[in-house]
């Protein structure tokens, strides 16, 4: 097995990008990943995608994207895990280098989402929730959330207010990132007074539909120094894992049992624990997610999660940043892309490229991953070299 290093990171401006179709910003990204290294050629790629049919009525991508990247006839696929599908095109393009397959991998992810009308993008996502059982009767996306954050809410007195500090930290980290959807701050009070989408969220606890592609190039260490100028970063560890996709199947609705699987995974694997973790990326489609997320990592206790945002602790110049991008909340979430592009932020922040949101000393970094509401998650561990 051989040890891999991400040579590469591309990531477009993300947003309503009306102008661009799906094979526009897929290159793009893709060519500015491609432009950080100095490689020739490409071996494979792997595209994480959930639902381009839906979206854009596209299927077959894998074949569009290298045809018009410029990259024909290598061995591509699309991986697909809902909102998990970056993470785990991630996870395959390592696996792949590992084992010797190929040296240099493009791992691509990308979602163009507002090509359809709100409703149809609404029922596009909640195909990743149980159909019989969930969406069949009427549960959204933000309804199943706002049940986890209830009964959290019950359970470890979590407080409205600590949803809506969520919201405020990564939209003041999403003013620093140039990329990013909504580059806005708001306050607490804001969050709290803006439209009730399902009690207890609301608009601002909940990540946008967004149009936007993020790319990594892969490559054995061995070879790494050669194919780049930039800092090295090396993969340490992965964790993939899943959980029943019903919510009721669930022991409770208030930890993540796939999240907690794929990090201990990925703990032994790249032979860390939460407290070497010098900041994390992590999937905040609502509130409510990040605060149950920290948990499910060991950033804190059940049912500590909502204190740890209050303290400061998870915030730029905290012990443990999460979301220095903005997250999905003020960055975008472009349900295929945000695996990926929360490896490009781990790795510009490890290579000290980050600018106004850096983190001092960074030195070992975490990107976790989930699609739906936890039935799948990649946890992946990344450290300058």
């Amino acid at each position: 097995m051989r040890d891999v290093a991400i040579i590469g990171v591309g990531i477009n401006k993300w947003g309503e990008l009306w102008e661009k179709s799906l094979r526009d910003i897929a290159v793009e990204a893709s060519l500015k990943a491609i432009s950080d290294t100095k490689i020739d050629h490409i071996d494979s790629m792997f595209i994480g995608c959930m639902s381009s049919g839906l979206f854009t009525g596209q299927e077959h991508i894998a074949s569009v994207i290298t045809d018009y990247l410029g990259h024909g006839h290598i061995p591509a696929s699309r991986l697909e895990s809902a909102c998990a599908s970056g993470g785990v095109a991630f996870r395959t393009g390592f696996a792949e280098v590992t084992a010797g397959l190929s040296d240099i991998v493009l791992v691509l992810g990308v979602e163009k989402m507002t090509d359809v009308s709100g409703d149809e993008a609404t029922y596009a996502l909640g195909t990743a929730a149980d159909q019989e059982y969930e969406s069949y009767n009427g549960a959204t996306f933000p309804g199943l959330y706002a049940m986890m954050a209830r009964r959290h809410m019950h359970e470890y007195k979590t407080t409205r207010r600590q949803l809506s500090l969520v919201a405020v930290k990564n939209h003041a980290h999403g003013v620093k990132n140039p990329n990013a959807q909504f580059r806005m701050e708001v306050t607490a009070e804001q969050v709290e007074n803006s439209v009730r989408v399902a009690d207890p969220l609301r608009i601002l606890d909940c990540s946008p539909i967004t149009d936007g592609a993020a790319a990594v190039i892969l490559a054995p260490l061995s070879m790494a120094k050669k194919l780049t100028d930039k800092p090295l970063v090396k993969i340490l560890g992965i964790g993939h894992a899943t959980d029943t996709i019903a919510l009721q199947s669930r022991e409770t609705l208030c930890a993540l049992s796939a999240v907690e699987k794929a990090a201990s995974i990925a703990y032994k694997v790249a032979q860390v624990k939460p407290a070497d973790i010098n900041l994390a990326e992590v999937h905040d489609c609502f509130t409510i997610a990040e605060i149950m997320v920290s948990e499910a990592l060991g950033f804190a206790e059940p049912g500590q999660g909502g204190k740890l945002v209050e303290s400061g602790t998870t915030a730029l110049g905290g012990k443990i940043p999460l979301n220095t991008s903005g997250g999905l909340k003020s960055k975008g979430h472009p349900v295929g892309a945000t695996g990926v592009a929360q490896i490009v932020e781990i790795t510009e922040q490890l290579r000290q490229e980050s600018g106004p949101r850096q983190v001092k000393k960074a030195r070992i970094g975490l990107a976790q991953n989930m699609g739906g509401t936890g039935g799948s998650s990649t946890v992946s561990i990344l450290k300058s070299c």
